[in-house]
């Protein structure tokens, strides 16, 4: 694959201000973060706070229609003796269960875990790309590969600026996403025209996977995680190379990436258990709901796992 197959650039040369620009102009706002994310606020049980705690001004630097809010909640009470948790969502705006995931376990399961656990939740990062349904923002970055110091990425930086002030140590970190057919047929065709090289087509897994870290895999946590789900919907099989997406399957249903290294969002805390869970939503057995479900699942059996150790 490689960037002849994508409409905007030449093949082998990366893109520079005027094929972004180009690459923008065909961005349409297509549902509403308002509408379908911030509404479900009024939901989340008093136990919460919800904190502003940033703003994406693309009406101003990008003339788009209107700025977006950045929300997370936190403890109404935050006990520093406890463990902590983040829960992310919505890094990749287009992938609607792990925003959507996210919220459904705020307003129905988070309560009962403050007892034992300062839960702090992210649901929606990048709500220009929920309401464009896109991986990348407005300046065609893609967040999930910008988790660093000085992050041109605002969604990036003002999560990484909440966190620091909140002055947490996180035990966990779940980040909540989708791998979706247009991640073939859109996603890797643009960042290859992107950046003026060649990539090849992973092949979408059919069915849920976690992608662990590969400093510390924890595979007993993530095996809690898969058991969890699996009740809900299918866990994906390896594929004739044992692998997903092109990664070795490490086990049933799990790879690993270095979060750090990739300057993934899982990768912004120093904690001991992290995953990032991934629904396919295009598959023949799955529904909205049942992808929602399964995000829900996963973080009901990754607290219950870490409240046992």
């Amino acid at each position: 694959m490689s960037n002849t197959h994508y409409p905007i650039g030449q093949a082998g040369i990366a893109w520079q201000s005027a094929e972004r620009k180009a690459w923008l102009a065909q961005q349409k706002i297509k549902r509403s973060y308002f509408e379908e994310v911030m509404c479900r606020f009024d939901d989340v049980p008093p136990q919460f706070k919800k904190i502003n705690y940033g703003n994406l001004p693309y009406d101003k630097e990008f003339a788009q229609p209107h700025a977006y809010p950045l929300f997370a909640f936190v403890p109404q009470s935050i006990d520093g003796n406890k463990p902590s948790v983040l829960i992310s969502g919505g890094v990749h705006g287009y992938e609607t269960s792990g925003v959507q995931g996210a919220c459904e376990f705020l307003i129905h399961h988070a309560s009962q875990f403050l007892d034992a656990f300062n839960v702090v939740v992210a649901p929606c990062i990048s709500p220009w790309a929920y309401e464009t349904i896109n991986r990348w923002n407005p300046m065609a970055l893609d967040p999930n590969r910008s988790f660093y110091a000085n992050s041109p990425v605002p969604e990036c930086s003002q999560l990484m600026d909440f966190l620091n002030g909140l002055g947490l140590s996180f035990l966990a970190h779940i980040d909540l996403h989708e791998t979706t057919d247009t991640d073939d047929s859109e996603f890797r065709p643009a960042l290859a025209a992107r950046d003026g090289i060649t990539l090849s087509n992973w092949g979408i897994p059919d069915g849920f996977y976690l992608v662990a870290d590969s400093r510390q895999a924890q595979p007993d946590f993530q095996a809690a995680i898969i058991d969890a789900v699996s009740s809900v919907t299918h866990i994906a099989p390896a594929d004739e190379k044992g692998q997903l997406i092109g990664s070795d399957a490490h086990q049933h249903g799990v790879i690993c990436y270095d979060k750090k290294g990739l300057n993934l969002c899982g990768g912004i805390t120093d904690a001991s258990f992290v995953t990032t869970t991934e629904v396919y939503p295009d598959s023949l057995n799955a529904t909205p709901e049942i992808c929602i479900a399964a995000q829900v699942a996963a973080l009901d059996g990754a607290l219950n796992y870490l409240m046992k150790v």
